[in-house]
């Protein structure tokens, strides 16, 4: 903050932002017993709008945003991390080759087979996973959040996508409205 508050000025602004009145707020920053309600009135309204209180309240709504609130930024940037996650980052797959036995000539038989190996949940994004389950035969799943959604929704808010619409026209009769001849 350049220009700084003095105590009651920084107490005037604290109320203001906690939502009293700017009467009220005055009244909990400054003596007021031997001012009228005309006069407190007029004080906290040149108060309210000097720079450095307007300034001030800037600086409390922004820290308060920043701390408790959502915003447009934040919905967006976990939309992206949905829309553009990408399933190698939660898991490898390919094919392996596994020995099977002898043949009958005693020489060893290799085949190939598909190999899915997630990564430690240490290394994974969780926020981007929407459901973890293993079923009764062991058989271990994971669902993503719906990327499509997540990339329609961002294309949606930055005007990607236009709704068309088709509309008929009928066209109307048309009046002829005929002028008498030569008036004299």
């Amino acid at each position: 903050m350049a220009d700084k508050l003095t105590i009651k000025q920084e107490k005037f602004a604290q109320g203001l932002f906690a939502g009293l009145s700017q009467r009220e707020a005055y009244k909990g920053a400054y003596n007021t017993e031997r001012m009228k309600d005309s006069t407190i009135d007029e004080e906290a309204s040149k108060l309210a709008n000097s720079p450095k209180l307007t300034t001030r309240i800037a600086e409390l709504t922004n820290e308060l945003k920043e701390r408790n609130m959502v915003t447009v930024e934040k919905v967006l940037a976990e939309y992206a991390k949905i829309g553009f996650s990408d399933i190698k980052d939660f898991l490898e797959y390919g094919t392996k080759e596994v020995y099977i036995g002898l043949d009958k000539d005693g020489k060893p038989v290799q085949d190939h087979i598909q190999v899915v190996d997630t990564k430690p949940s240490s290394d994974v994004d969780g926020t981007l996973v929407s459901e973890v389950s293993i079923s009764k035969d062991g058989t271990f799943k994971f669902k993503l959040h719906d990327k499509m959604a997540a990339l329609e929704k961002m294309g949606k808010h930055l005007g990607m996508f236009v709704e068309k619409s088709e509309v008929e026209i009928k066209s109307l009769p048309q009046i002829v409205i005929k002028r008498g001849g030569s008036g004299g």
